[in-house]
């Protein structure tokens, strides 16, 4: 892991600080525009700024250095987790994030729970009644669900659902309304429900029909093996053979798509905040790619790398659980 992760940073650090558009060209395109409309004329592009303003500002923000000894340093202030401060809102990196980080945690921790808790007893009931009516009608509809652009289903929501043109049953941004601080509980469960439906069925849309298919194929996989024949010529009921035989070992690669588990903490889709106005990891994420904000972009990919190598050890941990055959030692 530790070797994973420093080669992820650094190549990570050395494509960042190589890509044009930095801050420090940024900084020199508003000082030249700025120059520009206090000199009264157009041009501003023609305003030259010094050499020594220049080195001032590489010096200011540590690009005067090589960029491994940067990275050295970058390196060094991860062990205390210390990013510096972000360029474009001039505050430490970790506020910046930790002011977003709600809305990307609520909605991905509410869509992994809901996708496992729906999918798991649906994808198995589906492969217990396979080609029956029920199993194709689903099927259809999954197959639809999974086929439609995220864009396209937030679009369609919000045009039907949203006011746009047709019913206004959800609100559009934010993620409560007007006076929720002074709701009672269970009001204020059922503004956020309100507000969290649409962007949820977003998040929802694709993973949901996957881990389904996912679900259903390996445990009619696991039923057409030589060990539930057995069971079954044993006498046991096909309660017993379904659910305590089988269920275990079709669980396996389940269990093998929780290893980004963690990564729901940083579950950003640029896409949904973007049309939903929500202000979440994802669109922090877009808007530092275009303001060239490093310490704020190494930050989104140093915390989520490190997230997913713990959830990959806690998957091969969690292996020897479902499956004890499985042994590390």
């Amino acid at each position: 892991m530790i070797p994973t992760l420093f080669g992820i940073s650094l190549f990570c650090f050395v494509i960042i600080n190589m890509a044009p558009g930095g801050p420090i060209e940024r900084i020199i395109q508003q000082m030249k525009f700025a120059g520009a409309a206090g000199g009264g004329g157009g041009g501003g592009s023609q305003v030259g700024v010094s050499e020594e303003v220049i080195e001032a500002l590489k010096k200011q923000y540590g690009f005067d250095k090589p960029i491994l000894v940067r990275y050295g340093i970058w390196v060094k202030n991860m062990v205390t987790l210390d990013f510096g401060d972000s360029f474009t809102y001039q505050e430490p990196v970790v506020d910046v994030i930790m002011q977003r980080f709600p809305v990307s945690l609520q909605f991905g921790l509410i869509s992994l729970l809901l996708v496992y808790l729906i999918c798991i007893p649906l994808g198995i009931f589906k492969a217990v009644r396979d080609g029956s009516p029920f199993d194709n009608a689903t099927s259809m509809v999954l197959f639809v669900m999974y086929s439609i652009p995220t864009v396209m289903m937030a679009i369609l929501l919000i045009v039907f659902f949203a006011g746009s043109s047709f019913l206004d049953w959800f609100p559009i941004g934010e993620l409560y309304s007007d006076g929720y601080e002074y709701k009672s509980f269970f009001g204020k469960v059922v503004d956020r429900a309100h507000h969290f439906i649409l962007p949820l069925i977003c998040y929802m849309l694709h993973s949901f029909s996957a881990l389904t298919f996912l679900m259903k194929n390996s445990f009619l996989d696991q039923v057409k093996l030589d060990y539930v024949r057995t069971a079954r010529a044993k006498g046991l009921d096909e309660h017993t053979v379904l659910y305590k035989h089988t269920l275990r070992n079709a669980l396996i690669p389940i269990v093998t798509g929780l290893n980004s588990f963690l990564l729901v903490m940083f579950n950003g889709s640029i896409i949904i905040e973007q049309i939903f106005q929500l202000d979440g990891i994802g669109l922090l994420t877009f808007r530092a790619v275009l303001d060239g904000d490093y310490n704020v972009l190494m930050a989104l990919i140093f915390i989520p790398a490190v997230l997913l190598l713990i959830g990959r050890l806690l998957t091969d941990i969690a292996y020897t659980f479902v499956d004890p055959r499985i042994d590390f030692k």
